[in-house]
């Protein structure tokens, strides 16, 4: 099967599940705190470690699996998980100033470009 239609379904499936569990954690603990997003956002980084484990270091799969689950379904369910991949990634390579950098450089400018947003959008 093509790759772009895995990573489609994957996509699909991931974000229908993203939006159900936020919305079904936040309706039954309706706090201020942004619980329902958290809840998915650290589900998915373990979802993305076990995953990621099994396809590259115990099982032998079609590398469509990987187009379907880590990129489509986890990708769509949470960009968060693969945030935290690439910096593991590059932390446990020894790269700590590229991995602390991409966790300070993300939160910093992810903040500014939303609050720039927002700024732009109320402008127009």
């Amino acid at each position: 099967m093509d790759r772009y239609l895995m990573i489609a379904i994957g996509g699909a499936a991931g974000a229908i599940a993203r939006y159900q569990l936020a919305a079904m954690v936040q309706a039954r603990i309706p706090v201020g705190f942004p619980l329902g997003t958290f809840v998915v956002n650290i589900t998915g980084c373990l979802v993305m470690g076990v995953v990621m484990t099994l396809l590259t270091e115990r099982l032998v799969v079609h590398p469509n699996w990987r187009f379907l689950i880590p990129i489509g379904f986890i990708g769509a369910y949470t960009t968060f998980s693969t945030f935290e991949l690439e910096t593991f990634r590059a932390i446990t390579e020894g790269s700590w100033v590229i991995g602390l950098g991409n966790i300070a450089a993300s939160v910093v400018a992810g903040y500014l470009a939303l609050w720039g947003g927002v700024i732009a959008a109320r402008a127009f």
